[in-house]
């Protein structure tokens, strides 16, 4: 199979989620993929790198889902309670993908604050989740593994709910790590692909590189 047909199979059956659940305190508070970065948000960008990656894309978030309404496309809240985090968040994608695309097998799962995603991402941890036999797969950058930014198996989705609610485990790297785990490194020149947004700070350095990237 060559690397164009690897490629194009892995777009055809991935559903992407864009986790943009958490409540921002650290930013004050507020949706943080809303934030401006050179003048669009950061959601907007985080769309626009990851749904020609995949057949569809839909939006994790809780509370009103109108706030979401310009960007087109299904909102998916929790269906665990307490919103306990991203791995809630991954949860609920995977249970809106068995209830309404059946045939669909994957879950790509990005953050919704980080505007430098790679245009490669799905298809090549498509191909390390194949070359290793893996379970699941997880981006990583600088030696760090980005456990929230990964492919996930739909067939997984009641194991992960059980890690969850009966066991209390919220930390998603500790809940990968039970699995057969592929980890798929990014370069981080010239800019880490999965700098995130979490505080002002971060905001300020974000139009910093998106400036020096042109």
């Amino acid at each position: 199979m060559t690397e164009s047909s690897r490629t194009t199979e892995a777009d055809a059956t991935t559903i992407g989620v864009i986790l943009a659940g958490g409540l921002g305190r650290r930013m004050g508070g507020g949706d943080k993929p809303m934030r401006p970065v050179a003048g669009r948000a950061i959601l907007d960008r985080v769309i626009e790198r990851l749904r020609p990656q995949c057949t569809e894309l839909i939006l994790n978030a809780n509370g009103d889902p109108a706030r979401f309404a310009a960007f087109g496309l299904p909102v998916v809240a929790d269906t665990v309670a307490n919103h306990p985090g991203p791995l809630a968040g991954v949860i609920a994608a995977l249970d809106w993908v068995a209830q309404r695309r059946p045939g669909v097998r994957w879950v790509a799962s990005v953050a919704g604050d980080c505007p430098f995603l790679p245009r490669d991402l799905v298809a090549r941890l498509h191909e390390a989740l194949k070359a290793q036999d893996a379970e699941l797969a997880v981006a990583a950058s600088a030696g760090q593994p980005h456990p929230v930014i990964g492919l996930w198996s739909v067939a997984l989705r009641e194991e992960l709910r059980h890690a969850l609610v009966d066991e209390g485990i919220r930390k998603v790297g500790l809940v990968t790590a039970r699995y057969r785990l592929a980890t798929v490194s990014w370069p981080v020149e010239p800019v880490d692909p999965f700098f995130n947004a979490n505080t002002p700070e971060d905001l300020a350095e974000a139009e910093r590189l998106m400036a020096q990237a042109g």
